[in-house]
């Protein structure tokens, strides 16, 4: 019987070892970025076309190669980083396994140009799936200058599995964030199709920070510093009054690789608890120096997972570390008593219709006033009304609320009548210069409807009490329209009589050019004018009353987070991120009778009444035995 088992060659194999190290264009940025500062380059110049599907190119004034060096470094297993099994305890270099180059090699067509200061010429390597094409020596620059291009040439699934190019561009930005806040020594520029993205000189940590994410994060910086003869622990924590909703900008480094480590986070989330809001998260980048013989970062191709032999220690110096932080720099909140903590600024004028659709727009100062419909409900929804009705009948209304809604024969009747399509205004921001809001009058008073704290409906029902959570009601109703606008495509847009400029950080920019025609279709009117800044003519009619760049990093902030906690498609994540965002705003709003009665009205309507599309409660209902239970001894 013959033999089975059979060596594969070299080229399959190393297609194999690419599938872990070269899993998208990211991988490959990161590989030779960490590849130059191995090489000791000072000045690291990343080009990128077509999210890296077409070209990524990396020219740096490191060491070179030589002749020999430089077609060996294409093979798997070779690198200069180690020669014993000793010196993986001793790693202090980005990579050591040997496998990167190859493995890219394997997948795209590579040029690599490299020469020593010491020699008068370079070298020029061509390599096409695993195979040599040329080798020749050159005239070429110190250095290192190597281009991948068409990655996945040779495997057309792997290329098919890549996204869309705005996806692919923000890996590349995060890898690039994290290798150039590690080296801020470095001097690095990033181009994108031949604009430039990034262009951040040498110099300190706290400058580097600032040049990536933009200048509002220099108020934001406090430097944290702890030194023991077992670990140091240095770098910046951000103000507890700047948390984001989304883990965005935290970054930890141990010996300067960047690692993912939930347990050290854990342990500054705990040192800022009670300083910032529930799901917030604080920005941070610290750096860990640690003798690399009590790590082993030989975990996982990527080397982004590390061990550490004693992690209590670690975590413990960690936390001492933040919490100096905080009170060297007074970083815990002060209490203002002159502030209203209720937000009042209410945005909606309801009338028997809150949430509208159909525009017909009339010019105020900075936002046009505008009127809309109620869209007819769909069969689920008039089920729905039909059944929470019942939970209404035999209770009358006063004489007054019958002449105020005559058609009405009970708290909620949801007849013919209320598929009328009644006009609706919305408040422009010139009506915020004397507040026209409706006060409450001794009829508000009589009814068996009402609010609590600004927070909560009650409403009196035949078996008992109805308490609705009036912000997770709000998200509810919001998220219903907004998900019908982006299906239908027919979001409102309320124009801006003076469209403002916003400018966004590059990962930012490059999630709103991922979604930008969903965005489109909740009603925002955005133009682009530069590789990271947008004007916005017109914002969803729904929208809170605040500055439109808040509004739109509130919804990329809950996007980010939405798309991190859970696995949705880009509508079903913008619909709710929207109507989270909005709901947090109107949901601590005082209401009117009548627009009290609108909203449990609507959502009712709702296709799921009880749940918002997060998953909490919306109402609950207690019963009037339940209630006498509670004064029973």
């Amino acid at each position: 019987m013959l033999d089975i088992i059979q060596l594969l060659p070299d080229s399959i194999a190393n297609q194999i070892a690419a599938g872990e190290v070269v899993q998208r264009p990211a991988s490959v940025v990161k590989e030779l970025l960490e590849n130059s500062i191995d090489a000791e380059a000072t000045q690291i110049q990343l080009i990128i076309r077509e999210a890296g599907k077409t070209l990524i190119q990396v020219i740096d004034n490191g060491k070179g190669m030589s002749e020999t060096d430089a077609r060996m470094c294409f093979e798997r297993h070779a690198t200069s980083k180690i020669r014993t099994s000793d010196d993986l305890f001793k790693i202090r270099t980005m990579g050591f396994r040997g496998e990167a180059m190859a493995s890219i090699a394997a997948v795209s067509q590579v040029e690599l140009r490299t020469r020593r200061s010491t020699e008068e010429l370079g070298t020029l390597v061509r390599i096409e799936a695993s195979e040599l094409k040329a080798q020749e020596a050159v005239s070429t620059m110190e250095g290192s200058n190597i281009q991948v291009k068409n990655l996945f040439f040779n495997v057309p699934a792997r290329r098919n599995f890549l996204k869309s190019n705005p996806v692919e561009m923000r890996h590349i930005i995060e890898e690039f964030q994290r290798v150039a806040l590690s080296n801020p020594k470095i001097a690095f520029t990033l181009y994108h199709n031949d604009a430039e993205i990034y262009n951040l000189p040498s110099g300190k940590l706290s400058r580097r920070i600032v040049d990536l994410f933009g200048k509002s994060y220099r108020e934001q910086l406090a430097s944290c510093e702890e030194e023991t003869s077992f670990v140091t622990v240095h770098g910046f924590v951000g103000k507890p009054q700047f948390a984001k909703k989304t883990r965005g900008e935290q970054f930890f480094f141990a010996n300067n690789r960047y690692i993912k480590n939930s347990y050290l986070n854990h342990a500054v989330m705990t040192s800022f608890e009670g300083l910032i809001p529930e799901g917030s998260h604080p920005f941070y980048v610290l750096f860990i120096e640690i003798d690399p013989v009590h790590i082993d970062i030989n975990v996982h191709p990527t080397k982004t997972e590390i061990k550490f032999d004693d992690e209590r220690t670690v975590y413990a110096i960690v936390q001492a570390a933040v919490r100096k932080a905080m009170s060297q720099h007074n970083l815990t909140p002060s209490l203002d008593f002159d502030t209203d903590v209720n937000y009042t600024n209410q945005f909606f004028s309801f009338s028997n219709t809150p949430f509208p659709s159909k525009m017909n727009g009339s010019e105020s100062i900075g936002r046009t006033e505008t009127t809309f419909s109620q869209p007819e409900p769909s069969p689920r929804e008039k089920s729905n009304l039909t059944n929470w009705n019942k939970l209404y009948e035999g209770l009358n209304r006063s004489a007054d609320d019958f002449d105020q809604q005559p058609k009405q024969q009970s708290g909620l009747d949801f007849g013919s009548d209320y598929q009328e399509q009644q006009p609706f205004t919305l408040k422009s921001k010139a009506n915020d210069i004397a507040d026209s809001r409706p006060q409450r009058t001794s009829q508000d008073s009589d009814a068996t409807t009402f609010q609590i704290h600004n927070r909560y409906i009650i409403s009196q029902v035949k078996s008992g009490m109805l308490l609705i959570d009036q912000r997770a009601a709000y998200e509810r109703i919001l998220y219903e329209k907004f998900a019908q606008h982006l299906q239908k495509n027919n979001g409102a847009s309320q124009q801006l009589l003076f469209p403002s400029t916003i400018k966004l950080t590059s990962a930012d920019f490059h999630l709103l050019v991922e979604i930008q025609d969903e965005i489109k279709n909740l009603g925002f009117d955005l133009s682009v004018i530069g590789h990271d800044s947008f004007i916005v003519n017109g914002i969803p009619a729904d929208s809170p009353d605040e500055n439109e760049q808040e509004l739109i990093e509130g919804l990329l902030e809950q996007f980010k987070r939405n798309e991190a906690e859970l696995h949705l498609d880009k509508a079903e994540n913008l619909a709710r991120a929207m109507a989270k965002r909005s709901a947090g705003r109107f949901g601590v709003s005082r209401l009117t009778n009548q627009e009290m009665n609108t909203l449990v009205e609507q959502l009712f309507a709702s296709s799921t009444p009880s749940y918002s599309p997060s998953g909490d409660l919306t109402m609950k209902i207690l019963g009037l035995a339940e209630m006498a239970n509670l004064f029973l001894k």
